[in-house]
């Protein structure tokens, strides 16, 4: 057999989940069906597939919560594309195609968008293992799913009459109601998972032959490519000279080559608080909670709480509380979420993008309090980490530790500093936060000044990259 590729697709910013999904923070990286994030899901699912270290797309920003998320489960070293603009699918599993042929003869790529939920684990392994012959002797194989529902929400792929992989008679994008309860009454239409299993080789042949100029983009910015480690950067002008483009549009709807496995393993792309309700444990008032809920006479409604939310008397409800933002809506009107996020962006709202806590490579920031001229931040540092060295034009800050062991520089000074004790950094002076120790470091950080903005930073050293 060929050499195994999972290829995880971790773009997007999955607004539609706001306030839980943000910007820098969105739904791939999240344990929303469960204790794994969605990303650790994706890759573990694969269980016994006997795949090899994966490759996965990803945008500059989210490079460490790549890398983080994978370590914590102990995942094979990575190689992480990094896209410096999101051009779509098409542009990603070429990237990923020229990275697998550079590590192997050829392999089959078995693209996985990082942030669906599949239920049943062990179909979904057995319908890999049923696509696997006809992918190593040519075809594209997508996979789809039986419809449950008249859904308008997914696109449908139609399928050639027959069992097990068969030929596609063609691709239908999101239908109107009327028409998607046609495909359902007729048969023959699953719905287009995302999901495919193609050889590396076979797959950049098709896309120079129907978009050359997708492939000649592609190639050229992995020609370009800085390696830093695990991090495989493409070059920044000639992928953003790249046309956007998805892989239905751009092959799939074009080559004779396309092939469809119907398979039902429980899969939902999570694209809604409606279909994360549907895929998660409900109670027998079918209502949906996460965290400190306490629901009376209330039903067939979703709650994520971080305090103490109660629900009386409400039916077919979300009510989603995060430590700086409440969404109440209703169940059938969950998909206007993305208007309340068009606002917020046109506001410059800081909501849309971040958290209250914030993660770096290093650790996070949780700003627990800001005024005119002050912010106070709690500063967690993993062991070993270290900040950047660094000065502000505009802010004095003052440290206080927690708990754990602070190593600083101050200018030309550099000292530890333990639970209780304090060291102020004024404005203008260079310096550095380090933890030395095996614990995380906790600190609390009180600035001050005319201007309090992250981008009043200078960095002089970084471990990270970010200079």
């Amino acid at each position: 057999m060929m050499t195994l590729q999972p290829v995880l697709l971790c773009g997007g910013s999955g607004t539609r989940l706001w306030p839980l999904s943000r910007e820098a923070h969105p739904k791939q990286f999240l344990p929303l069906a469960g204790e794994q994030t969605m990303l650790q899901s994706t890759l573990l699912r694969l269980g016994d597939l006997g795949a090899v270290a994966p490759i996965v797309v990803a945008g500059e920003e989210h490079r460490f919560l790549v890398a983080e998320q994978l370590r914590q489960i102990d995942a094979p070293t990575p190689t992480i594309l990094l896209e410096p603009v999101g051009r779509n699918t098409a542009p990603a599993i070429a990237a990923a195609a020229l990275q697998a042929l550079s590590n192997h003869e050829d392999a089959l790529l078995l693209v996985l968008p990082s942030d669906h939920v599949v239920r049943d684990e062990v179909a979904f392994r057995n319908a890999v293992g049923q696509a696997i012959p006809a992918a190593e002797a040519g075809a594209l194989i997508t996979f789809g799913v039986p419809p449950s529902a008249p859904e308008t929400g997914f696109g449908y792929i139609q399928a050639a009459p027959g069992e097990g992989v068969r030929k596609v008679q063609g691709f239908v994008e999101k239908p109107d109601a009327a028409t998607a309860a046609g495909f359902l009454a007729e048969g023959g239409y699953f719905w287009n998972s995302g999901m495919f299993l193609l050889r590396a080789s076979r797959y950049l042949g098709e896309l120079g032959r129907y978009r050359p100029d997708v492939l000649s983009a592609v190639e050229a910015a992995f020609r370009g490519a800085r390696r830093d480690g695990d991090f495989v950067r493409l070059d920044k002008e000639a992928f953003a000279a790249c046309p956007a483009d998805s892989i239905d549009y751009a092959v799939m709807e074009k080559t004779d080559a396309a092939m469809v496995l119907p398979a039902d393993f429980g899969w939902s792309d999570v694209g809604s608080w409606s279909s994360l309700w549907e895929v998660s444990p409900q109670d027998e008032s079918g209502n949906a909670c996460r965290g400190e809920v306490i629901a009376v006479d209330s039903r067939n409604s979703y709650a994520w709480a971080q305090r103490l939310v109660a629900l009386v008397g409400v039916d077919d409800i979300v009510v989603v509380e995060t430590a700086d933002a409440v969404l109440v809506a209703r169940k059938d009107r969950v998909q206007q979420v993305k208007d309340v996020v068009a606002q917020l962006k046109v506001a410059h709202r800081s909501q849309v993008v971040f958290h209250r806590e914030v993660y770096r490579p290093w650790g996070s920031y949780d700003s627990v309090d800001v005024g005119d001229g002050f912010q106070v931040k709690r500063i967690k540092v993993k062991p070993g980490a270290r900040l950047s060295l660094q000065s502000h034009r505009r802010r004095a800050e003052h440290w206080v530790v927690v708990r754990g062991t602070a190593r600083v520089t101050r200018d030309n000074d550099v000292f530890e500093l333990y639970a209780n004790q304090s060291a102020y950094i004024p404005i203008g002076a260079r310096h550095r936060l380090e933890n030395p120790g095996a614990d995380v470091l906790e600190l609390i950080e009180v600035q001050s000044g005319d201007y309090l903005g992250e981008d009043d930073i200078v960095r002089y050293e970084d471990q990270y990259g970010r200079t």
